[in-house]
């Protein structure tokens, strides 16, 4: 029930007892759930989306309508949170070098699944070409706040250590550092896979794969006034309709383009130059940064953030996609040097050591870890996952005719995804063939340089999971538009649903069996500073 603010106040109540208890043990299932989850599936998030079927609209509906409306809300500003963090964290130099790659892998995401949703829905169930595009459509998405969450859990179940190893030659012993990755030691630094090569692809075809998400949303958003419109129009108003649809399809289109190339412009020829004047050159900011430095930082964060995602939602992106671009603006801020300057003219170096330690401004980072990490990982983002429980139809899943159609889908839809991997092979061999070419046969860094499978697997695997990216578009196509039926909605769900539950505990299984391999990989592994 919506306040009355008549009195130009809310009355506070004591809440009722039982719905204490039924909050609390909301949560205290949810923690429980992902610690089950993550102990058999290694995919905490299942557990969440269990809950959230078991307390909301779907089985037994305990919490109230306003409650879910309230939790799905927050959640969604976990999954913001989440790929904000992603942005934050990613490799920027990484992301430019590989965009070939990535958009090789995102559009093979993205055709595969609509190009088998037309051959099994039109030519074999007999659905509609529009049914079968709409459902196309929803999987062809990829999750970004699941993509983002496996790369995390499984950066803390992997550490590494460093052993030195000695070499003899003839005329002098060589003292080699090395990087071994262990599993699940619990000593030693984390491995943030965000951070390898086949991490950072699979990040950005996530977010290709989100943007084209977009596009068609739109197209599916205005599928029946574009078809009544363009069935009464006369043929003098042709033009206008054509232009309108053109303008459906191409605005989110133009705005992510025109973000993602303005985003990194801007960061380099503005925000570096203010940013550097403002905090190593005024010593008015250097003695604001000695007592308040995180809690400007976290003013400065919130507020690039609220920006661009204002920003990607009226020009027509994604805001998903905003918030993944202020997270790497932010992160082309703070350089080394501008620590070390500040760091030296506050006289903060403090045992001689300030050009090592110098960090009289914390990194965004950092910041967040102190602020909102802990919110964010133990409220929001379990409110997220528990909120696609509460979108899933559950009951008007168990239908015979439903059931097979929808494991038949959910099987051709996984190896839509999956087949992303072949793009990691194929670079392989091409790669290995210039290098023969050149005469090269030198291994980066000591390391295998065979061809790597198990990053292929890895990029397909974790583009199955399709989300909430994929619920909200299949939702849109029938409560908007009139080509998709009830019985095609719910066999599209099935597939979302499994492939949500598949691709994360695929990605556990491989990271638990063959991680160490992947970040150890010379060539999609763990990559030094600014070389590829």
């Amino acid at each position: 029930m919506a306040a009355d603010a008549s009195g130009g106040f809310l009355a506070y109540h004591e809440p009722n007892i039982i719905n204490i208890l039924t909050l609390m043990s909301f949560f205290l299932f949810l923690v429980i759930a992902e610690w089950l989850a993550d102990k058999i599936f290694r995919a905490s998030l299942i557990g969440h989306i269990i809950v959230g079927l078991i307390y909301g609209v779907p089985l037994a509906n305990i919490l109230a309508q306003d409650w879910q409306e309230t939790f799905l809300a927050l959640g969604y500003i976990g999954l913001i949170l989440i790929i904000f963090e992603g942005g934050l964290t990613v490799r920027l130099d990484l992301l430019r070098q590989n965009l070939v790659l990535s958009t090789m892998a995102a559009l093979l995401g993205i055709l595969t699944p609509i190009a088998l949703s037309f051959a099994l829905f039109s030519a074999g169930f007999h659905h509609s070409l529009l049914e079968s595009f709409i459902l196309g459509t929803a999987l062809c998405s990829t999750s970004l706040g699941t993509t983002f969450v496996l790369l995390s859990s499984a950066s803390s179940r992997t550490t590494t250590t460093t052993t030195t190893t000695t070499t003899t030659n003839d005329n002098n012993n060589n003292n080699t550092t090395t990087v071994e990755v262990v599993p699940g030691t619990g000593t030693g630094t984390v491995v943030d896979y965000a951070q390898t090569r086949i991490g950072t692809i699979l990040i950005s075809a996530a977010l290709l794969d989100d943007v084209c998400g977009l596009v068609l949303v739109r197209v599916i958003h205005n599928l029946r006034g574009i078809i009544i419109t363009t069935t009464t129009a006369s043929p003098s108003n042709s033009g206008d309709n054509s232009s309108s649809l053109g303008w459906i399809i191409g605005r989110p289109v133009l705005a992510s383009a025109l973000m993602a190339v303005l985003t990194p412009a801007a960061a380099r020829f503005v925000a570096r130059p203010v940013w550097r004047r403002v905090v190593v050159q005024s010593r008015l900011a250097a003695r604001v940064a000695t007592t308040s430095s995180r809690g400007v930082l976290m003013v400065v964060m919130v507020l690039v953030l609220g920006a661009f995602l204002a920003i990607a939602a009226y020009a027509g992106a994604s805001v998903l996609f905003g918030a993944f671009l202020a997270g790497a603006f932010l992160s082309a801020l703070p350089e080394g040097k501008v620590k070390q300057e500040v760091g030296g003219m506050l006289g903060l170096d403090g045992d001689g050591d300030g050009e090592k330690n110098g960090a009289a401004v914390p990194e965004f980072t950092e910041v967040f870890d102190r602020y909102l990490r802990a919110p964010q990982r133990y409220v929001l983002q379990p409110l997220f996952f528990a909120s696609i429980g509460f979108a899933i139809p559950f009951l008007e899943l168990w239908t015979g005719e439903v059931i097979w159609k929808g494991v038949v889908y959910t099987l051709l839809m996984a190896v839509g995804k999956l087949i992303v991997g072949i793009v990691v092979p194929v670079w392989d061999v091409v790669s290995l063939s210039r290098r023969k070419m050149r005469g090269s046969q030198k291994a980066l860094d000591g390391r295998k340089t065979n061809i790597g499978w198990a990053p292929a697997t890895l990029l397909g695997a974790a583009m199955v999971a399709r989300g909430e990216i994929g619920l909200l578009i299949i939702q849109i196509g029938l409560n908007e538009t009139t080509f998709l039926t009830r019985k095609g909605f719910v066999i599209g769900v099935w597939a979302i649903v499994l492939n949500t539950i598949i691709g994360p505990v695929l990605v556990g299984v491989l990271l638990k069996r063959a991680g160490p391999g992947i970040t150890n990989d010379a060539r999609w592994g763990v990559q030094s500073q600014g070389r590829l």
